[in-house]
């Protein structure tokens, strides 16, 4: 019993003896941070209305989702919306092409990584990304529409973050259009089966829709950007939840993008409210 006191003991000591930014490298991170939000901000700012697409980087030209990527892209080009990816092989590389070739706005946000992600030849327009989070910004403050393609964790990451930040009312309830049933209605199902409705509202899987051709998909889009399909159920949310307008609420506090606007395309709120109760004392102290 003795000995263990002891290594516990020197275990803590060890923690408190270790350095902490020693050489600053987090501080000077804050500068890297903020170069890549300045240099997105400003060259996106300039691409009018747009379409991200999410999906996986390892289709191949002959599998029939990169073809209806392709499609898609093209379709949205002569509907004049720009395409925005992440930059890469796979779908993205497909919508891009789409964009590309029908000679509108094709964006590539694209990401370093260990495994070195190669950017697609298909982009008018390309941004170097470190960070995933100042990526994923770009892909949502630019779009006013998503689609979602098959693909893997970082598609499901993607469309599960779009998703919470409209479930949430973050953003507008821009549409989401989630290609491919049979990739789809599973997840889909589940999500019905297990989070319904002791984890999310009834209305919540309303967000998205599926479909399974091209022309279908931009046509969705084409009419989500005009009227969001999506509002809560609850009278008080739909008021904030506003169909392209600003929010009307008074905002924590004001800021250059507007009343009820962040610099990174999501809303302001009220801020949380406090307990009014003194927190709860535990039973016991903890061992030392």
């Amino acid at each position: 019993m003795r000995d263990q006191l002891l290594k516990k003991s020197n275990r803590g000591a060890e923690r408190k003896a270790m350095p902490v930014n020693v050489d600053g490298q987090d501080t000077w991170r804050i500068f890297r941070i903020m170069a890549e939000f300045v240099e997105g901000f400003e060259v996106m700012s300039s691409v009018g209305p747009a379409v991200t697409v999410f999906g996986s980087a390892r289709m191949r030209p002959s599998d029939q989702y990169y073809q209806a990527a392709e499609e898609v892209g093209r379709l949205l080009a002569k509907e004049k919306f720009a395409v925005i990816t992440g930059g890469g092989p796979g779908i993205m590389e497909a919508a891009n092409k789409g964009a590309f070739e029908s000679g509108g706005t094709s964006v590539g946000c694209n990401i370093t990584l260990p495994q070195e992600q190669e950017a697609n030849k298909y982009q008018t327009i390309s941004l170097d990304f470190h960070y995933f989070y100042a990526r994923k910004v770009m892909f949502t403050k630019y779009a006013s529409a998503f689609i979602c393609f098959p693909g893997g964790y970082g598609t499901l990451d993607e469309f599960f973050e779009v998703t919470t930040l409209i479930q949430t009312l973050k953003v507008e309830a821009f549409p989401i259009v989630l290609y491919g049933s049979s990739y789809w209605s599973g997840l889909v199902a589940w999500i019905k089966q297990q989070l319904q409705p002791a984890y999310i509202d009834p209305e919540d899987t309303d967000i998205f829709k599926i479909v399974d051709t091209p022309k279908e998909c931009v046509k969705l889009v084409k009419h989500g950007v005009k009227k969001h399909w999506w509002h809560p159920l609850e009278l008080d949310l739909r008021k904030v939840a506003t169909n392209g307008d600003a929010l009307k609420r008074k905002p924590v506090h004001s800021g250059a993008g507007g009343a009820g606007d962040t610099g990174e395309g999501t809303r302001y709120g009220t801020r949380p409210k406090r307990p009014a109760k003194k927190h709860a004392a535990p039973e016991r102290k903890p061992q030392q």
